[in-house]
């Protein structure tokens, strides 16, 4: 089996959808000897800053030297995204192999009239094989979706159950209520292991809580309250933090932009401060932490991809990831900016809730399609950018959005130039007007690419194209 043939092979069985359930994969996995026994896992759920917390956490295991393998999803640009060994995606070879031996295993379950395995089992089986094959030390297991009944809760134990930010997400499949979504996300909770939570709010905290004492499990709190920002701003946040023991980091850096991010970095700083306290990573120190945070990145939230025009793109896809995005508008992009809303949303998103909070910050907005059967189409989430913005150009190909973005900014830099010329020419026969003209300034420019990860990959991948042929 080559590359192309194992890729053919996982997205050819998108037609069986999703199934929330263990049966399946814990077959699969039977019939390639439970390769998810061999490993060590740190076991990520949460709605909003998983990924984030699983990066920092990832890369401060490999500053300490240990082998570890980051798996997650979605992909933005590659498949070999979702399946990393310290920090690089999965060789073509490599994943062509790990998908055969599962295609084997699958192909015995078809043949004794079992169900097929949803695309994501395979993914997560071909994950475990592979890693299991490379023998890593540590696996940092991102839930792809719940917690309760996800594919990755197929594992019997993991050093950490880490729970990230709770909000609604998924309601139709997870609930409608933030105690039904973190009743499903405490369900990586294993009997008597240990839970470091971020610091949730009372509805979502009263439900891992009573999850814990179900199963007899240690619960840390990562306190947010022991993080002091020093500097925050478009290139890199320093802050102090406290972690659960109440030892103090000083000047820890991270290159994530967005206040959120330091409380992601303070969960995983919590994550390894446990390990270390209890002796399950031995080769883990201060130094790592400082540098695996350091190091991390995690594209397309809030990720800077260019710097003239400011080019922004962040995958805000339910109500708190638009909250945080346009509270950093706020904070990094005043007045002084003109601001350019490239948006795709799905239609099973709160759509109205995100629009509301989003559109209002910008100066106008082109809609484009997400590479999504689930888009909603630009004409109605053009109907309802429109109750909150005049200023909009519909556009369904991703890549002629972003085009049409960038000859936008051009255009309008031009014309503003333009004005504060004619303007300067008419002041030179008023001193009042030369005063108003040398006080006048013009506008920076930002585009921000936002609303769902399959535009926002699309966006990076069109975007670092155009920055190459330039």
């Amino acid at each position: 089996m080559n590359y192309s043939e194992a890729l053919e092979f996982i997205h050819g069985v998108e037609k069986f959808g999703m199934v929330l359930g263990l049966d399946s994969i814990k077959n699969l996995l039977d019939r390639l000897d439970r390769p998810q026994d061999k490993l060590k896992f740190i076991h990520i759920s949460g709605t909003n800053g998983k990924g984030s917390t699983s990066t920092f956490i990832s890369n401060i295991l490999i500053e300490a030297g240990y082998s570890v393998g980051l798996y997650t999803s979605p992909f933005l640009e590659v498949f070999n995204e979702r399946i990393r060994l310290n920090g690089c995606n999965i060789d073509d070879q490599d994943l062509a192999d790990s998908v055969e031996l599962v295609k084997e295993a699958c192909q015995k379950m078809l043949g004794e009239g079992l169900a097929h395995p949803t695309e994501f089992e395979l993914v997560t089986a071909t994950a475990f094989v592979y890693y299991a094959s490379k023998q890593v030390d540590y696996v940092v297991l991102e839930v792809g979706l719940g917690g309760r009944y996800d594919a990755t809760n197929v594992i019997d134990k993991s050093l950490v159950s880490a729970i990230a930010s709770i909000s609604l997400d998924h309601t139709k499949v997870l609930g409608d209520t933030i105690d039904k979504v973190a009743y499903e996300k405490a369900g990586i909770i294993k009997k008597k292991g240990q839970v470091i939570m971020y610091e949730q709010g009372p509805e979502a905290t009263e439900v891992v809580e009573r999850v814990c004492k179900e199963e007899g499990a240690n619960l840390i709190i990562s306190r947010n309250s022991g993080i002091e920002i020093k500097k925050s701003n478009l290139n890199n946040q320093v802050f102090d933090a406290l972690d659960y023991l109440g030892n103090k980091y000083e000047d820890l850096k991270i290159r994530m932009i967005g206040r959120h991010q330091t409380k992601n970095a303070l969960l995983a700083l919590n994550i390894a401060a446990y390990l270390m306290e209890n002796r399950l990573a031995d080769k883990l120190s201060r130094e790592a932490i400082y540098s695996g945070l350091l190091k991390s990145k995690w594209p397309g939230r809030m990720e800077i991809l260019m710097d003239s025009p400011l080019f922004m793109i962040d995958g805000a896809h339910n109500l708190d990831g638009a909250k945080s995005l346009v509270g950093e508008i706020d904070r990094l992009l005043g007045e002084e900016w003109d601001k350019t809303l490239v948006l795709g949303l799905l239609a099973d998103k709160d759509v109205d809730g995100i629009v509301k909070i989003l559109v209002p910050r910008f100066d106008r907005v082109i809609v484009t399609l997400p590479n999504n059967p689930r888009a909603m189409a630009v004409e109605e989430l053009a109907y309802r950018v429109g109750m909150y913005c005049q200023d909009i150009i519909c556009i369904e190909d991703i890549g002629q959005a972003v085009d049409y973005s960038f000859d936008l900014v051009d255009r309008l830099t031009r014309d503003e130039k333009a004005r504060m010329h004619e303007t300067e020419k008419r002041s030179k026969k008023s001193k009042s007007r030369q005063k108003k003209v040398t006080n006048e300034n013009p506008k920076k420019k930002a585009i921000i690419g936002a609303g769902s990860l399959f535009l926002v990959g699309d966006i990076r991948s069109h975007v670092n194209r155009s920055i190459s042929d330039r």
